[in-house]
């Protein structure tokens, strides 16, 4: 593989959208936001050819920036999709890499009045835009979505609340199954803000700001709880509720339910109906998996047997961690049936 360049047999546009659903967002992060297109080869041949879509969705703490890194030895994922399109065995698709960063570390893809209309955005914005300025087939049967971790949940979560605009998704590790992926880490939370932060959060977000970012053991588990209660459980006047006691981890049972009430374990019964509307269903994830997402993927498969949707699933070897070469196979899937 070429380490520094890769010259794209397809084209890659940058372009901004300036959102008016994030527009005076509650944490002030910025309200114009980066967006990447690919083009796949031949788009600028035929003026009169449309695609189908899939729009791309990061995990907790990604910015759509981070799509141009790279590990030893590996190709990016931008290089990856361009590779999968040009080798002529995958129907094109346009591609849409979306960022719905926030200062607190990510959106779950939900509106909150903790952080602000991200699903307005990503639905009402970023979806028209892509349709205004590209050669995309708008119709819900040739648009899919896809994602990792935080965004393999916005991936499943978005086409259940939104089937008139997705019909295929694919997670991979997306969070599940809350008593398993987030629960285990409120009480090293709880310890961790009795240790060193005198029980404060807003401690431990003003230390958190004034050095590098995960410098400090229990950084990952306070900004995990404090970002999904921002998303879960926040009131209409912006008061962000957690599902534990600070002081013991002691779980408030009211606040918990309105958590659980966002477990695509738990969704999946309430759309039962949009789920069998979907033409490609996709669900993966590593057998270590840090946060045993891989039970939450499995217990999700379970429920979507229950009301009689068909998906592909897969368990592999691996953890939560650089599992970018997944990526393209959930791709491949959905460029296939969204071309049907």
């Amino acid at each position: 593989m070429d380490p520094w360049t890769h010259e794209f047999a397809g084209r890659l546009d940058q372009q901004v959208v300036s959102s008016q659903a994030l527009k005076d967002n509650p944490l002030g992060d910025p309200s114009e936001r980066p967006l990447y297109v690919y083009l796949p080869p031949g788009y600028d041949n035929d003026p009169d050819a449309r695609y189908p879509s899939v729009y791309v969705i990061q995990g907790l703490t990604g910015q759509v920036d981070m799509w141009k890194n790279r590990s030893a030895f590996r190709p990016n994922f931008l290089e990856l999709t361009d590779r999968l399109f040009s080798q002529g065995d995958t129907p094109p698709a346009i591609v849409a890499f979306v960022d719905a960063w926030t200062s607190l570390g990510g959106s779950q893809y939900l509106d909150s009045p903790g952080t602000g209309n991200y699903h307005t955005y990503l639905c009402e914005e970023v979806v028209p835009f892509v349709d205004a300025n590209y050669r995309t087939d708008a119709r819900r049967e040739r648009r899919g979505i896809e994602g990792k971790s935080s965004g393999g949940y916005g991936a499943f979560v978005t086409p259940m609340l939104r089937p008139d605009l997705f019909s295929g998704l694919a997670s991979h590790a997306g969070d599940a199954l809350f008593e398993v992926c987030y629960q285990p880490l409120f009480p090293k939370s709880v310890r961790t803000l009795r240790d060193h932060y005198d029980g404060s959060f807003d401690s431990f977000w003003s230390d958190f700001r004034s050095r590098p970012a995960f410098s400090k053991d229990g950084d990952d588990s306070l900004l995990n709880d404090w970002c999904m209660a921002a998303c879960y459980s926040t009131d209409p006047d912006g008061t962000v509720r957690l599902p534990y006691d600070a002081e013991t981890g002691r779980l408030i049972d009211e606040v918990w339910q309105r958590w659980l009430r966002w477990d695509p374990v738990r969704m999946v019964p309430r759309y039962a109906d949009a789920l069998r509307s979907m033409r490609a269903i996709y669900i993966d994830a590593g057998t270590k998996d840090e946060w045993f997402l891989d039970l939450g993927a499995r217990a999700v498969a379970r429920e979507l047997d229950k009301i009689g949707v068909e998906y592909s699933f897969e368990l592999f070897e691996a953890g939560h961690m650089s599992i970018e070469y997944r990526y393209p196979t959930s791709l491949a899937f959905l460029a296939r049936a969204l071309a049907d």
